[in-house]
């Protein structure tokens, strides 16, 4: 039997200094900073490469234990949750059992308050084994400490261990402040909160009020400002409850937060990785002393303080913010990344979103994806026996510590600024959210960021106007309440660019875009690609060929086939003689453009020729522009 050998002993290490040395030499000259630094929109710079030494000086934690970077479970379990929206309690039962026998494990139901009474919840949970399933509950601010009473009384009447059930009810006065413009009085909301905490204590996991950062989310808040402002949230929540009399360790377990969860993968992962230990080290400053009576936790820890209030409990869900109606089955790789961040980044429960959701009530074909997405990851993938996988990544440890310390500034600016209460007062988160989500739109509208199937390599036959039965957002960023504060409303990056292209199908004229291609065959090829995605996501009809051996050849077929735009696809060289010999043939029939920016554009514009597609080129806007022509 040959001896086992450590083939790593056979290369010496290299140094940081001698990576950076081979790769200044491969860039020959090129500006390390510019060619391979990410600057991102989060407010801090991505390098290409990371090593030990770089989260040399982060805290090492263990899962389960304070300031729980890792996790608040010494396992990586989560409850699958699916919501249903109420109106009768005796149908939202029915499907309700019908899917749990699917594989949820978690139940979120919205109701009206005028419907709230027992015998509604006793019809609503009838035949639901509330100790092995987590329930949770949303219904009108007012109503939240009814609700709250109703259900420790029918727990209490059904004989259930309270420490064996788990849920939440979903009171956040705030975010119907953001969502709906109310204006809500401090005194209100601490009132209500305060109420509702106290009438739910004989439940103890249970969890009374909820910061919806999802809110922010849907709206197009980035990921550090989703975080720093749920913190800010939170805060606002703990100190009004504190000053109500409630105890800062019976205040901090009162709270859940609910964030959304985007497509920036590994970001994602390591915000709820920050999201933790900022939380965590927010609650560890009011020094929260355990008020259970069989609790030895703070004890057991050597802490000063109870560490179980500090452990933030997390529901995610999918964002709506990049779903599209165009190439819809799209939406379902968009979730199933985004579910991998939020069970990696060890969320407690997950709603995948349904991914036709956006244009339409969804089915029961679209529902069960949505909750098979999170079986798959646990039961084939295994995700839920891991805890932490991405524990000692140099690269998402260090994204944890730098997400954390620019989402801290964003709280410590709002609360420097009187708290998250008087920041939305005055319209300043509101404002900080609709320049990110415009941000976005920019980016989208230049193809700085691709949403597959929108802005890039659209499905060029697809129409979508028949299959649209709701619409859940204005295209607006934010309207403001007369009567009331800013509102904050869910929108999707992929809206104007799907305005663009319903306008051509509601127009009933499918403008014909025609490739002239001709000269060097690779450039010709490339040129007709990029061209053909470019004016398919306005919904146009793309004619390609695969090459003409004239000008005059390639304009009597494009008139053939009555093409409204010729576009000219061949090398940068060639262009200035066939751009002025094509645009002469064409005239002012048909709309002649360049695909390309050579360098003889100023002497081609000089000659008559207006359009040019290219990179550089914001394909929202030019495509706009050829509506405007083309749909009269």
């Amino acid at each position: 039997m040959s001896e086992k050998k450590n083939l790593f002993t056979e290369f010496p290490p290299v140094s940081t200094e001698q990576w950076l040395e081979k790769i200044t030499a491969d860039l020959k000259g090129a500006d390390f900073d510019k060619k391979l630094v990410w600057k991102t929109n989060e407010g801090f710079n991505v390098q290409p490469f990371y090593r030990a030494e770089d989260i040399a000086a982060l805290q090492d934690t263990k899962a389960g234990v304070f300031p729980y970077t890792r996790g608040t479970k010494k396992d990586n379990d989560w409850y699958v949750r699916q919501n249903l929206q109420v109106e009768c309690p005796k149908e939202a039962n029915k499907k309700a059992l019908e899917i749990l026998n699917k594989g949820v494990t978690s139940l979120g139901f919205t109701f009206k308050a005028e419907d709230l009474n027992a015998d509604f919840i006793a019809a609503l949970l009838n035949g639901i084994q509330a100790d092995v399933v987590e329930l949770n509950f949303r219904t009108c601010v007012k109503k939240s400490a009814e609700l709250a009473q109703i259900l420790v009384n029918y727990f209490t009447e059904k004989h259930y261990d309270a420490k064996s059930l788990k849920g939440s009810i979903n009171l956040d006065p705030i975010n119907r402040m953001l969502l709906e413009g109310k204006e809500l009085t401090e005194g209100f909301i601490a009132e209500k909160l305060a109420e509702t905490v106290k009438a739910l204590a004989p439940l103890p996991c249970y969890r009374a009020v909820t910061v919806n950062a999802l809110t922010l989310n849907n709206a197009g808040a980035g990921i550090v400002q989703e975080l720093g402002y749920a913190l800010a949230w939170g805060v606002e929540y703990l100190d009004l409850l504190i000053n109500k009399g409630v105890a800062p360790a019976d205040a901090a377990k009162a709270i859940r937060f609910t964030f959304g969860v985007g497509g920036n993968y590994f970001f994602e992962i390591a915000k709820f990785r920050a999201a933790r230990y900022l939380w965590a080290k927010i609650v560890e400053a009011y020094k929260p002393q355990c008020t259970c009576t069989d609790c030895t936790c703070q004890q057991d820890s050597g802490l000063d303080f109870c560490p179980c209030s500090a452990k933030m409990k997390i529901h995610a869900e999918t964002s709506y913010f990049n779903f599209s109606i165009y190439d819809a089955n799209v939406n379902m790789l968009r979730t199933q990344t985004e579910a991998m961040s939020a069970a990696l980044g060890g969320v407690d429960s997950l709603t995948v979103l349904p991914y036709d959701c956006a244009y339409k009530q969804s089915d029961d074909f679209s529902e069960r994806i949505a909750r098979n997405q999170q079986l798959l990851l646990k039961e084939e993938s295994h995700f839920d026996k891991v805890t932490d996988p991405a524990a000692g990544s140099y690269y998402i440890e260090t994204l944890t510590a730098q997400i954390a310390e620019q989402a801290w500034k964003i709280f410590l600016e709002t609360e420097e600024n009187g708290g998250f209460l008087k920041t939305i007062q005055s319209g300043r988160v509101q404002t900080a959210v609709n320049e990110s989500a415009k941000a976005h739109l920019k980016n989208i509208s230049s193809r700085r960021e691709v949403l597959l199937g929108t802005n890039q390599f659209p499905n060029f036959n697809e129409t979508a106007a028949d299959k649209i039965e709701r619409s859940n957002e204005n295209g607006s960023f934010s309207c403001a309440c007369s009567d009331g504060v800013p509102t904050l409303k869910p929108t999707r990056e992929a809206v104007e660019f799907e305005a663009l292209r319903l306008a051509t199908e509601k127009s009933g004229k499918r403008p014909k875009v025609f490739m002239l291609t001709i000269g060097s065959l690779a450039m010709r090829l490339a040129r007709a690609q990029f061209s053909s995605n470019f004016f398919a996501c306005a919904g146009y009809e793309i004619i390609d060929n695969l090459g003409f051996n004239t000008v005059e050849e390639g304009v009597e077929a494009a008139r053939k086939v009555a093409a409204g735009i010729i576009v000219l696809c061949s090398s940068d060289d060639e262009y200035a003689e066939l751009a002025p010999a094509a645009f002469k043939l064409i005239g002012e029939n048909e709309l002649f453009v360049v695909a390309g920016a050579p360098a003889c554009t100023d002497d081609l514009k000089a000659a008559g020729i207006e359009y040019f597609i290219n990179v550089r080129s914001n394909v929202l806007e030019t495509l706009k522009g050829f509506n405007e022509k083309l749909l009269k």
